[in-house]
Protein backbone atom coordinates (compact mmCIF):
# COMPACT_ATOMS: atom_id res chain seq x y z
CA UNK A 1 0.00 0.00 0.00
CA UNK A 2 2.81 2.52 0.71
CA UNK A 3 4.55 2.45 -2.13
CA UNK A 4 0.95 3.58 -4.28
CA UNK A 5 0.10 6.37 -2.06
CA UNK A 6 1.88 8.64 -4.53
CA UNK A 7 -0.05 7.29 -8.17
CA UNK A 8 -3.06 7.30 -5.65
CA UNK A 9 -2.58 11.23 -4.77
CA UNK A 10 -1.32 12.34 -8.64
CA UNK A 11 -4.18 10.30 -10.08
CA UNK A 12 -6.46 12.31 -7.01
CA UNK A 13 -5.21 15.27 -8.42
CA UNK A 14 -5.48 14.31 -12.42
CA UNK A 15 -9.50 13.43 -12.07
CA UNK A 16 -10.13 17.02 -10.03
CA UNK A 17 -8.72 18.81 -12.94
CA UNK A 18 -10.85 16.59 -15.44
CA UNK A 19 -13.85 17.69 -13.38
CA UNK A 20 -13.05 21.40 -12.97
CA UNK A 21 -12.15 21.49 -17.14
CA UNK A 22 -15.52 19.17 -17.72
CA UNK A 23 -17.70 21.49 -15.89
CA UNK A 24 -16.35 25.04 -17.18
CA UNK A 25 -17.00 22.95 -20.58
CA UNK A 26 -19.77 21.37 -20.20
CA UNK A 27 -21.73 22.13 -17.16
CA UNK A 28 -21.06 21.06 -13.54
CA UNK A 29 -23.38 17.85 -13.46
CA UNK A 30 -20.48 16.30 -15.76
CA UNK A 31 -17.61 17.51 -14.04
CA UNK A 32 -19.06 16.62 -10.53
CA UNK A 33 -18.23 13.31 -10.87
CA UNK A 34 -14.71 13.22 -11.80
CA UNK A 35 -13.80 15.62 -9.55
CA UNK A 36 -15.84 13.62 -6.67
CA UNK A 37 -13.79 10.45 -7.03
CA UNK A 38 -10.63 12.57 -7.04
CA UNK A 39 -11.38 14.06 -3.35
CA UNK A 40 -12.58 10.63 -2.05
CA UNK A 41 -9.16 9.30 -3.28
CA UNK A 42 -7.28 12.24 -1.76
CA UNK A 43 -9.52 11.85 1.34
CA UNK A 44 -8.51 8.48 1.46
CA UNK A 45 -4.81 9.18 1.00
CA UNK A 46 -5.00 11.71 3.78
CA UNK A 47 -6.34 9.72 6.48
CA UNK A 48 -3.96 6.71 5.95
CA UNK A 49 -1.15 9.11 6.38
CA UNK A 50 -3.31 10.33 9.11
CA UNK A 51 -2.95 6.71 10.78
CA UNK A 52 0.96 6.69 10.21
CA UNK A 53 1.70 10.79 11.39
CA UNK A 54 4.84 9.86 12.86
CA UNK A 55 6.04 8.59 8.95
CA UNK A 56 4.09 11.01 6.86
CA UNK A 57 4.31 14.14 9.22
CA UNK A 58 5.93 16.30 6.45
CA UNK A 59 3.13 15.40 3.77
CA UNK A 60 0.60 15.42 6.90
CA UNK A 61 1.30 18.84 7.16
CA UNK A 62 0.75 20.08 3.90
CA UNK A 63 -2.45 17.66 3.46
CA UNK A 64 -3.47 19.98 6.45
CA UNK A 65 -2.57 23.36 4.66
CA UNK A 66 -4.12 21.89 1.24
CA UNK A 67 -7.27 21.25 2.75
CA UNK A 68 -7.39 24.66 4.67
CA UNK A 69 -7.43 26.26 1.37
CA UNK A 70 -9.70 24.65 -0.38
CA UNK A 71 -12.18 24.93 2.15
CA UNK A 72 -11.63 28.90 2.63
CA UNK A 73 -11.21 28.82 -1.70
CA UNK A 74 -15.02 27.24 -1.27
CA UNK A 75 -16.02 29.73 1.22
CA UNK A 76 -15.36 32.60 -1.14
CA UNK A 77 -16.86 30.87 -4.07
CA UNK A 78 -20.08 30.72 -2.69
CA UNK A 79 -20.35 33.90 -1.07
CA UNK A 80 -19.67 35.58 -4.37
CA UNK A 81 -22.91 33.52 -6.12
Amino acid sequence: MKKYLREIQLSSAILCIIGVVLAWIKGNQVGMWPCAVGVLLFIFVVIYKAFNWKEYERDNKQNIGIILIATFILIIQMLLR
